[in-house]
């Protein structure tokens, strides 16, 4: 990407990297490119690293008045939970894609899922009320005043008992995965609540270009909002790509509205485009 006469950059990078280790592995590319000074899309450092702290999106949503499951940070087998009803999720503070998630019943249980967490992942646990109900995922594209919400997705658990997205689902190795519905059936006033909820909490988190926002409703139709992922899976059998197709973007299409919203915010227009069969001449010309 040589510099134009002004020395500006003349590309920008499409950020598909999950990084490689630590607590805010979604943060080393994009660091990178700001110290270099080159644009990309996504989010940057800042809001992955709040999106990646399970612990701070809850405060950060919650100082937003953004309803969210109660829960506790524990740091030991024996911290106290005081207040919380069962059953609980217990999961890890700084990973993603539900590694190490456990579905808790009862408090007897609670001190080795606890220590599940702390031995294997080397850090603190959030324990969360589980909500039993619903499952919603809202994608979310733009910026600012341009920001849109896509299609709905429900998670449907059809009989399952564990009612809950497990990294086997995420990852498609489970025998029951939930079926992804698109469009949700979600009647309009509800369906407008968790569009206003999910955009708030793409603002408290300071994310930019796109994410996905993950909410549990329960059986009097109230939304908490579970976490937010700051670089949304675009592989097409996720619910973000899913939820963009039915909102009228193929995969092309949405790569390329990812690439216009994050030059967009760096230049103030869409990236240029050009013809195949000019860039071909242009190419040709000696």
């Amino acid at each position: 990407m040589p510099p134009d006469a002004q020395g500006c950059p003349t590309g920008i990078v499409f950020n598909m990297a999950y990084g490689i280790q630590g607590e805010c592995l979604y943060t080393h590319i994009p660091a990178m490119l700001e110290l270099a000074g080159i644009p990309y899309t996504g989010s940057a450092p800042l809001g992955h690293a709040r999106a990646l702290d399970k612990v701070v999106t809850k405060d950060m949503i919650q100082a937003a008045g953004i309803p969210t499951p109660a829960y506790r940070v524990l740091w030991s087998r024996d911290a106290p939970t005081p207040g919380l009803c069962y059953p609980v999720v217990v999961k890890s503070r700084h990973e993603s894609t539900s590694f190490g998630l456990k579905f808790v019943t009862q408090p007897r249980d609670l001190p080795a899922a606890v220590s599940s967490i702390i031995e294997q992942y080397k850090q603190d646990a959030l324990v969360e009320e589980y909500i039993d109900g619903r499952e919603v995922c809202v994608g979310l594209l733009g910026n600012g005043r341009t920001l849109e919400t896509l299609e709905l997705v429900e998670q449907d658990f059809g009989g399952r008992t564990l009612r809950l997205v497990t990294y086997d689902d995420k990852c498609h190795e489970s025998a029951q995965e939930p079926e992804k519905i698109c469009a949700a059936p979600i009647e309009s006033s509800l369906a407008e609540q968790l569009r206003r909820i999910s955009i708030a909490t793409f603002r408290a988190c300071h994310i930019r270009d796109y994410s996905r926002v993950d909410i549990r409703i329960d059986s009097a139709g109230r939304p908490f909002v579970l976490e937010i992922n700051s670089m949304a899976s675009l592989g097409a059998g996720g619910s973000y790509v899913l939820a963009a197709l039915h909102s009228g973007y193929d995969f092309a299409a949405l790569v390329n509205r990812l690439v216009d919203v994050a030059h967009q915010r760096y230049f103030g227009c869409p990236a240029p485009r050009c013809s195949r069969a000019s860039e071909l001449a242009t190419l040709a010309t000696p």
